[in-house]
């Protein structure tokens, strides 16, 4: 049987009430329980459970129509479950959105942005729906801009930037307003090596901060990397849940590509392989 882990049921925490439970581990603020979503006679995900701790990387895994997109939209409000709880602090995050959104960042899988604004003019306008000042948010833009290597085409508008580029300003946008809780779909879609290895080790220090990160991506390599715990997804159904480190231990294999591989029972990549340069050289 595939390894999995159902998280402890913890006492509910009231606002300002350190996150430690009694033998002195950091409890849970984050906390799926028992999520299903359904599109009409569709499961999507089913009876999904994890819980993410100040300071830590939670990756989402699985392969495609394994529900990692839709387990994300519920968690970043954008999609309401069918059943079960999305809590922080204790209390139900969805029961009012909008507050919950304010502490929340995102940097979803798609870069929908308005096209006809320039870098500046879209995270003004993020900023200023966030709330934040003119003035802390024109320095951050332009620390930011530079920062990610974008500043001397601020004038440009999105249309002409680059997939690398618009993902860029995504990643800014989610993190302007100083987020509790970070999620990340996807992120290193278009980037360059130089700009993934910085944004590995913004995700590394973004925990660090003592804020909570969950990391959604098919890059197991870089999961690997970051990532503190994962949870990996098959047909919408958790197949695994736990670090990376007791994943390869258990199931006595050398990496997480390998454990993927095991727990999702993939095709043998290499017969199918051999199969598609066949049919190319028919």
């Amino acid at each position: 049987m595939s390894p999995t882990f159902a998280p402890q049921v913890r006492p509910r925490l009231s606002a300002g009430q350190a996150f430690l439970s009694p033998d002195g581990v950091q409890s849970p603020v984050i906390e799926v329980r028992r999520l299903t979503r359904r599109y009409g006679p569709l499961t999507a995900v089913h009876d999904l459970s994890f819980e993410v701790r100040p300071g830590e990387v939670l990756g989402l895994l699985g392969p495609n129509g394994s529900g990692k997109s839709t387990a994300v939209k519920v968690l970043t409000g954008l999609l309401p479950p069918t059943t079960g709880h999305v809590l922080l602090d204790g209390r139900d995050a969805l029961a009012d959105v909008t507050s919950y959104k304010s502490i929340l960042g995102y940097v979803p899988e798609e870069p929908h942005l308005y096209s006809y604004m320039t870098g500046p003019e879209y995270l003004q306008l993020v900023g200023r729906l966030r709330g934040m000042s003119d003035v802390a948010l024109d320095d951050k833009i332009e620390r930011f801009l530079t920062l990610l290597g974008i500043w001397d085409d601020r004038y440009q508008t999105l249309s002409s930037y680059s997939k690398g580029m618009r993902q860029k300003i995504l990643i800014a946008a989610a993190v302007l307003h100083n987020p509790r809780i970070v999620v990340l779909d996807e992120p290193f879609s278009g980037l360059d090596v130089s700009a993934a290895r910085v944004l590995k080790a913004f995700v590394r220090s973004v925990a660090a901060e003592g804020k909570m990160v969950v990391f959604s991506s098919h890059v197991l390599e870089v999961v690997e990397q970051v990532c503190s715990r994962v949870v990996i997804l098959k047909d919408g159904r958790v197949v695994g849940h736990d670090s990376v480190e007791r994943l390869r231990a258990m199931l006595q294999l050398p990496s997480l590509d390998a454990v993927f591989a095991s727990l999702v029972q993939e095709d043998d990549t290499e017969a199918r392989c051999r199969s598609m340069i066949a049919a190319m050289n028919a």
